[in-house]
């Protein structure tokens, strides 16, 4: 074997992964522009491919990430790339933006969500039914709880790689955000009904108070910290100074979002997505200058951003294809899920009464499912125990399906609402070449 001629510092090993990952991310990402697929696609199926069900099974500390344990090493990562994602669709909600799409906002971010609750946990009665020693009554209505959840990273990459920009983006970015949000009150409220017919007995503290305060909460720290972000920011001129101050704050708001405490009973903790979001929405109004500094925190992240999806690649548990049942359970939860963004986002645009091309396809974009999901999945797995791990299995079965998918089905839908032209897409990449060219031309005259 190579390691036993040669020896590293975990350090080192460190690194080569972090390295390796996002050589292999960013190649393929090359092959996906070649067959028009979203780089954020690529950079999935990248991680699954250095990830512990293949290149890492070879055990090569470096080459990949040799175990599950080898992924979560890593977590401090993802945790500040989460932070800048929320931090970036934070600028979504400018005042003077939500003036003309605010009302349309709330009123298809609480309906899609509840939509989607409300057919999961349809369906997943129903296979209670046929099903009744693996699907129980609180396991059907834990995952229409957990439906209600969306990914704001997939998304927001790809709006960022095609440089979307229409109405249908215009309500996307700010209702993935708002969806947070909603998702952890329906939990709340959800989760609660589940653990009084598991238990018989409901504690409101513990279920339904806790989760409310922490969205509360984050909002409230999220603006404390942003007018603080705001004051602080205008004590340095320069570009580069105010660039390192708008990092630091994203990273310490991070920080400070991981801290919890008790108080009595109640245990009090944070969203790290809502806190820097509010972060990112306090500055953006705050602030003269927000706009600049954070397309250039955009630019900075960029790697972050790539290295934070190759990892979600990696994160992908295949042993959960062992179980047909989780396999039947998975597709069924799947479909109902989708069913319930697609028509709820519908049903609000109808209300709002909004154009066409935005009814047909905002509910295609809300598909992706990622780590909120994933975080509420664990959460039922330490109350419920063995019922908790199927909640966590069929969780992840629909992650891996959404993650892989959903990335191609948001472009498709951006292209088919007006929001991305493919042919100035390809026109810009061609020209590429020929641009900078012309731009080192006139730099040197």
């Amino acid at each position: 074997m190579l390691t036993q001629y040669f020896h590293a510092s975990e350090t080192s090993v460190t690194l080569f992964t972090i390295a390796f990952a996002m050589i292999a991310g960013l190649l393929l990402s090359r092959l996906a522009k070649k067959v028009n697929l979203p780089a954020v696609t690529a950079y999935l199926v990248a991680g699954i491919l250095v990830g512990p069900y293949c290149l890492g099974a070879l055990g090569i500390p470096g080459l990949g990430f040799v175990s599950a344990e080898n992924v979560k090493a890593f977590d401090l990562l993802a945790d500040c790339a989460l932070g800048f994602i929320g931090f970036t669709i934070g600028n979504e909600f400018r005042l003077s933006h939500l003036k003309h799409t605010g009302k349309a906002t709330v009123v298809i971010g609480v309906l899609q969500a509840l939509t989607a609750t409300l057919i999961v946990d349809g369906f997943m009665i129903g296979l209670h039914f046929i099903f009744p020693e693996v699907i129980t009554m609180p396991i059907a209505i834990t995952m229409g709880a957990i439906a209600a959840a969306t990914a704001p990273a997939a998304t927001l990459m790809v709006v960022k790689q095609y440089k979307a920009k229409g109405k249908l983006t215009d309500l996307l970015l700010p209702i993935v955000a708002l969806d947070d949000a909603v998702c952890l009150m329906v939990f709340a409220v959800s989760f609660g009904i589940a653990k009084s017919l598991d238990s018989g007995a409901v504690d409101l503290l513990g279920v339904i108070v806790e989760p409310l305060l922490e969205v509360v909460l984050s909002l409230v720290l999220g603006s404390v910290l942003g007018l603080l972000f705001t004051f602080v920011e205008r004590f340095f001129k320069s570009n580069s100074k105010r660039l390192s101050v708008s990092l630091t704050f994203v990273f310490f708001t991070v920080a400070v979002s991981m801290l919890s405490f008790t108080v009595g009973r109640i245990h009090v903790a944070f969203s790290s997505l809502l806190v820097c979001m509010m972060l990112g929405t306090v500055f953006c109004n705050c602030c003269d200058f927000s706009e600049e500094l954070m397309a250039r925190a955009d630019r900075w992240t960029a790697p972050l951003l790539i290295f934070f999806f190759v990892q979600s690649g990696a994160g992908l548990d295949f042993s959960i294809f062992k179980e047909p049942i989780i396999i039947i359970v998975g597709i069924v939860y799947v479909l109902a899920r989708c069913a319930g963004k697609y028509f709820g986002a519908f049903a609000g645009g109808k209300m709002m009464k909004l154009e066409s091309c935005v009814n047909r396809y905002l509910g295609i974009t809300l598909f992706p499912q990622a780590g909120v999901a994933l975080g509420l999945s664990l959460i039922a797995e330490n109350e419920f125990g063995e019922q908790g791990l199927i909640i966590r299995n069929i969780t992840l079965f629909g992650i891996f399906i959404y993650e892989l998918v959903g990335p191609s089905l948001t472009k498709w839908a951006l292209v088919r609402s007006g929001d991305i032209e493919i042919k100035k897409v390809t026109e810009r990449s061609q020209d590429t070449h020929y641009s900078h060219a012309i731009h080192r031309k006139k730099e040197e005259h």
